[in-house]
């Protein structure tokens, strides 16, 4: 079996479109009306197209869960971050915040509710932590990975 892709039922197809472009520089790369492709695989299917392919009245789905979220990582993070602050109406789920391993994060809100986080891609920590003075090894112990992880990342 080979998993396909993440898809995300939204309530207004342009204005997701144009947020998934604006925030994240996703791009469609097919639109199929009630169903959109958006570059890296995300799919976004309307709400009226969603219910009818699982039988339920639109009423039954429910938006802003807590239990999931779609995931990217950023090369330049203080970069997006300051792009994020510049953007008007997005909703933070929590300001951004270093993990135990050393990336930086950040979660918000898309327009229907959905989590996204945006991390700083684990290379730029291995690279920020290498600018620091730490050795390889002192690097795979602060991230708690395997040495030859931070190998490649370093590289």
């Amino acid at each position: 079996m080979k998993y396909g892709n993440s898809m995300l039922v939204v309530k207004d197809m342009e204005a997701s479109k144009a947020f998934y472009r604006q925030v994240l520089g996703l791009h469609v790369t097919a639109d199929l009306g009630a169903n959109v492709i958006l570059t890296g695989g995300l799919s976004l299917q309307t709400l009226e197209s969603w219910a009818g392919f699982i039988q339920k009245d639109p009423a039954e789905i429910h938006f802003g869960g807590q239990a999931d979220e779609q995931y990217f990582e950023e090369e330049n993070f203080d970069a997006f971050l300051e792009k994020l602050a510049a953007l008007p109406g997005i909703r933070y789920v929590h300001p951004v915040q270093e993990f135990p391993w050393g990336q930086r994060g950040v979660r918000f809100y898309d327009p229907d509710g959905h989590i996204i986080e945006v991390g700083e891609s684990l290379k730029t920590v291995c690279r920020r932590f290498l600018d620091s003075g730490m050795t390889l090894e002192q690097i795979a112990q602060r991230m708690d990975v395997p040495l030859r992880m931070v190998k490649s990342l370093a590289r």
